[in-house]
């Protein structure tokens, strides 16, 4: 993990399902507010890591299903496997790590002495990870006999019951808890141990992620009763782990304030106009700038020639933009298209966000920003990889201009020709 150079300023670890993302907010509003968050204000100097139950393949599916930005680290099914940046490069040592007093077969011949486990698809399994539905009552006789037999064929487990109907077994080495020590141990072995590590989670399987040493923990408002449970019982007097009152990925935006671990505001909580910032940031700079083109497209900024006026003050009169298409135009004629989109895509579920942000000095005037600059209209997802030159000029709003913009297809996500690219 060659991200950084040096200590992380915060390492974020969170579960994905009901604590990242929540799915009961059929708009993404608190994950898209996180990740402009992140992007703005985190990318170039942290890292971002989910936690999550879900197996590599089940995570995939929810990477096409919601605005995710990528992790610098993915620790999956339930802490068996860890995986590095965009491209998921499997931690093999961690995985070799487990596969002391492991045998699979013998946890499957096992459990299926147990007719309440109901067995969950082949492709949320793993070479570490056995799970099932069972009930409440179920779960606990599996846990009570379950062990004691597994023990007995040399086995060493770990079980584990979330949400009140998931049962996983796992090496006893393992677990969300496990994986993040392990990365811990890593960075420190480097020298580059994180200056401040927050775990967020909602369910019983992330338990573990809070008993990690030193760090600060925020349980989700809408977390599940047995980790609320086990909160009760163990943590409410701990001033580094609190109960959010708000609901997943708004809560851990509560808990980075709470905690004062840094920025936690979001550009998408921002009126316009925006204040004049003290402070030149290009990734602050270009999170703004497509935030309020969305909402602009969606209606949800005020009809005002003010919107345009912005824009074109923070971008050179004679800049330009070259979309997917290869076509090349002034920035300024593009705003002039915009200007009567006014509003179109109110309504259609429209959604943009920037990921994999990075910004790059050149030389002492100027920054290259790169990053993937999606957009998702119910089903249809788009990605552009998009590189953005940004020179000093302290008159401006931001203390920067957009001089050009480059934006090429990202592969397997390019649009058809009814698809616009406007900026």
């Amino acid at each position: 993990m060659d991200k950084l150079d040096g200590s992380a300023r915060l390492m974020l670890v969170s579960d994905l399902d009901q604590t990242m993302v929540d799915h009961d907010d059929l708009e993404n509003m608190s994950l898209l507010r996180f990740d402009a968050l992140w992007e703005a204000e985190f990318s170039q100097d942290s890292l971002l890591v989910f936690s999550t139950g879900r197996s590599p393949a089940f995570y995939q599916d929810l990477k096409k299903e919601k605005p995710l930005i990528t992790p610098d680290i993915a620790i999956m099914s339930v802490g068996t496997v860890i995986a590095y940046g965009y491209d998921m490069i499997r931690d093999v040592g961690w995985e070799e790590q487990l596969n002391n007093g492991w045998d699979r077969d013998i946890v499957v011949e096992e459990t299926a002495k147990f007719p309440q486990l109901k067995p969950l698809p082949d492709n949320d399994q793993g070479p570490h990870k056995v799970n099932f539905s069972v009930d409440e009552r179920g779960a606990q006789e599996v846990m009570y006999y379950l062990p004691d037999r597994l023990e007995k064929r040399g086995l060493r487990v770990k079980i584990i019951f979330s949400c009140g109907k998931y049962l996983d077994v796992i090496p006893r080495g393992a677990g969300k808890g496990q994986a993040l020590l392990y990365l811990l141990n890593k960075f420190s072995s480097q020298g580059k141990a994180p200056k401040n590590t927050l775990v967020c989670g909602d369910s019983g399987n992330d338990t573990e992620l809070f008993n990690v040493p030193s760090v600060h923990g925020v349980l989700v408002n809408n977390a599940q009763q047995e980790l609320l449970q086990w909160y009760e019982e163990n943590a409410k007097d701990n001033p580094n782990i609190i109960h959010s009152t708000e609901r997943c990925a708004a809560g851990i935006i509560q808990a980075i304030g709470h905690f004062k671990l840094g920025p936690h505001v979001s550009a998408r909580d921002l009126e316009f106009p925006y204040p004049k910032v003290d402070t030149m940031k290009p990734a602050d700079v270009v999170v703004k700038f497509y935030v309020l083109y969305e909402k602009w497209r969606k209606g949800d900024v005020q009809h005002s020639s003010s919107v345009m006026q912005y824009l074109k003050s923070i971008t050179h009169l004679n800049g330009t933009i070259i979309h997917p298409s290869g076509t090349e135009c002034l920035l300024h004629a593009s705003f002039d298209a915009l200007s009567s989109c006014y509003g179109d895509r109110r309504g259609k579920k429209f959604q943009a966000w920037i990921d994999r942000l990075v910004a790059s000095p050149v030389g002492t005037n100027s920054w290259i920003v790169r990053f993937n600059h999606w957009e998702m209209e119910g089903d249809a997802r788009y990605c552009c990889s998009t590189n953005l030159l940004l020179n000093v000029k302290p008159e401006t709003p931001e203390g920067l201009e957009v001089i050009r913009i480059h934006k090429t297809w990202l592969e397997g996500h390019s649009a058809g020709n009814e698809h616009r690219v406007i900026l």
